[in-house]
């Protein structure tokens, strides 16, 4: 199924980014999906998602009585025809070709943000966001930078509580686009149920750290973490040129 050093580092990158995503509401794939690529193409995206599926509803039960949950669906709405965009992308066009498109976008996000270019959130740029996640998840999994820095000014907990909710249903929607499209195989739920102590040690020690985290902090994790998946994304893909 899968070799014992492989799965080590496959597990020990899925605490990492269980225990980022625990701690600011996302983060798990931006962390990481490019790595598992490398590791393992077929731990992407599928057990991605499943792993931030799980960590997500914990991150939510935890954080619940932070929830407001003002427009989201407009945001969910735009994972469907994003996905299936998504899914298209992965059937017909190259990875490399994917992979740098993605990681320009991310990389144009990050500038914005530090350029104080913040939209409005609102029911037509909730919806844009939502699109793209989905064509981003559907990809490689990394749906969280657009919805991400689009709610980045909210205070921590509810940035927290925000995206975990967002990601909970957006993650289910996205498996069933795969399933349907037969993207999803027996392997794919053994390696995730594999996978999953990586994820549930990843929350329980960002429970002991949770309180040290404030708005500053989220945004600052925010933006190093779409840059670190932007420049992993690009080195991958120029690679594989």
């Amino acid at each position: 199924m899968i070799d014992p050093t492989t799965l080590a580092l496959a597990s020990l990158i899925i605490f990492c980014g269980a225990l980022t995503q625990s701690l600011i509401g996302f983060g798990l794939a931006v962390v990481a999906s490019p790595l598992l690529y490398i590791v393992d193409p077929e731990l992407v995206p599928v057990p991605v998602i499943v792993m931030g599926f799980s960590i997500s509803l914990l991150t939510l039960i935890r954080e619940r009585g932070a929830l407001k949950f003002n427009g989201l669906q407009y945001a969910l709405l735009g994972r469907i025809p994003g996905g299936f965009i998504g899914v298209a992308l992965l059937i017909y066009a190259p990875q490399a070709i994917l992979g740098l498109a993605i990681s320009g976008i991310v990389a144009a996000a990050v500038i914005l943000s530090l350029l104080k270019f913040n939209l409005a959130v609102n029911r037509k740029s909730l919806f844009g966001a939502g699109v793209i996640s989905g064509i981003f998840g559907n990809i490689a999994a990394i749906g969280g930078p657009p919805l991400a820095i689009l709610l980045s000014g909210q205070d921590a907990r509810q940035f927290r509580a925000a995206l975990s909710a967002f990601f909970v249903f957006s993650s289910l929607i996205a498996l069933a686009i795969l399933a349907v499209t037969g993207f999803i195989n027996v392997r794919h739920i053994w390696l995730s149920l594999l996978l999953m102590p990586s994820v549930i040690l990843g929350y329980l020690v960002a429970g002991r750290l949770i309180g040290r985290v404030d708005k500053d902090k989220t945004r600052t994790a925010t933006l190093i973490l779409c840059s670190i998946s932007s420049v992993l994304l690009a080195v991958k893909s120029l690679m594989e040129l």
